[in-house]
């Protein structure tokens, strides 16, 4: 491959961004290292699709048809909240969350007010 990187290979500053933003897990790498490794695949994945509709656009599909495909392939998350309150409701007997968890849940209970 020559100098030019490849459209969907993210560019040295949002890895290094993606760096500093890692969180820090005691598990030995392992949380951080799934984090980041999310972290560049929907960013690729979010690079394929907008490449596709721009090609959709260029050929001429409807708004609607563009904006349609575009909900289907990246509908809406689920809210903090709604994670955390899923990740509690599957819990069994002797349940330890992992890292992962206990962010989602620690997350969730930060953005509730403070009274």
């Amino acid at each position: 491959m020559t100098d030019q990187q490849h459209p969907i290979t993210p560019p040295c500053e949002l890895r290094n961004q993606w760096r500093e933003e890692a969180p820090v897990y005691r598990d030995f790498g392992v949380g951080r290292e799934d984090w980041l490794i999310d972290r560049a695949t929907q960013w690729g994945a979010d690079q394929e699709l907008e490449a596709c509709l721009e090609h959709l656009f260029r050929r001429g599909f409807s708004d609607a048809d563009i904006l349609c495909l575009h909900a289907a392939r990246r509908p809406k998350l689920p809210s903090l909240k709604q994670q955390a309150l899923a990740l509690v409701e599957q819990h069994e007997d002797g349940w330890r969350p992992a890292p992962k968890d206990w962010d989602t849940i620690r997350r969730a209970l930060e953005a509730l007010p403070n009274d």
